[in-house]
């Protein structure tokens, strides 16, 4: 059905990826990918953002996934853009206006999440990139957002700080690795969820045994989800 034709877009820390999805969150046209720019305010990447989807073709409705805490279709923080640049910025009418077409924008893990979960009890669903993202959901339900990456962890790291992209490169996947390990047992303390998804594109460094309620979630269900945030998962 034309009307399942989701536009995904995944505003990440080092990409801008967009694809056409169907109403099971397949791909229905080839993924485009360009690096993020330096410069990362909305005079940037809007532009780069209406380019990029160009070759796609059509698509009725569109998702975003943002890394930043969101709320009525505008951004209200984005740490790893530049908070100053964003806030406040109605991304959604934005690019409603851009595209021609009705617009969802969310947070990239909770759009991330929408595709991986199975729908019964509590699960969490983080992402390991640039920084740290968290969705949280009940019975299948996105419960709201909560910016846990800026909780304070250790002496004054957040999340974001301890196990972020950065701090891997710096201190090696075996210590970060340790840090994860740790990091897991705290929120099953937490959440107490009934199971965790480890996603984003530092999940593939994951190198010890997870619990049997901890699974590496696809790199790709950023943009699966979106077709997810207009409807329920289809069987």
């Amino acid at each position: 059905m034309a009307a399942e034709r989701t536009l995904c877009i995944d505003i990440g820390g080092t990409g801008l990826k967009a694809a056409i999805v169907g109403a099971r969150g397949e791909f229905l046209a080839e993924r485009v990918r360009v690096k993020t720019p330096k410069h990362r305010t909305p005079e940037k990447i809007v532009p780069l953002l209406v380019a990029l989807v160009k070759p796609l073709g059509k698509f009725d409705r569109v998702t975003i996934g943002f890394p930043g805490m969101v709320k009525h279709g505008a951004v209200q923080s984005a740490p790893a853009y530049g908070t100053a640049d964003w806030s406040g910025f109605a991304l959604a009418a934005e690019m409603k206006k851009r595209l021609k077409k009705p617009v969802k924008l969310l947070n990239d893990a909770d759009v991330q999440g929408l595709a991986v979960i199975r729908g019964k009890g509590l699960e969490l669903v983080c992402t390991l990139g640039t920084g740290f993202g968290t969705a949280w959901f009940r019975d299948g339900e996105l419960m709201p957002h909560m910016d846990l990456a800026h909780l304070v962890i250790h002496k004054k790291n957040d999340f974001d700080r301890y196990i972020g992209d950065q701090t891997r490169r710096r201190i090696g996947n075996k210590p970060w690795n340790k840090r994860l390990h740790k990091l897991i047992g705290v929120l099953e303390t937490v959440f107490n969820y009934d199971t965790l998804y480890l996603g984003g594109g530092n999940s593939r460094c994951v190198n010890f045994k997870l619990p049997k309620n901890v699974h590496i979630a696809s790199n790709d269900a950023g943009m699966e989800g979106g077709a997810f945030a207009w409807a329920r998962r289809k069987a």
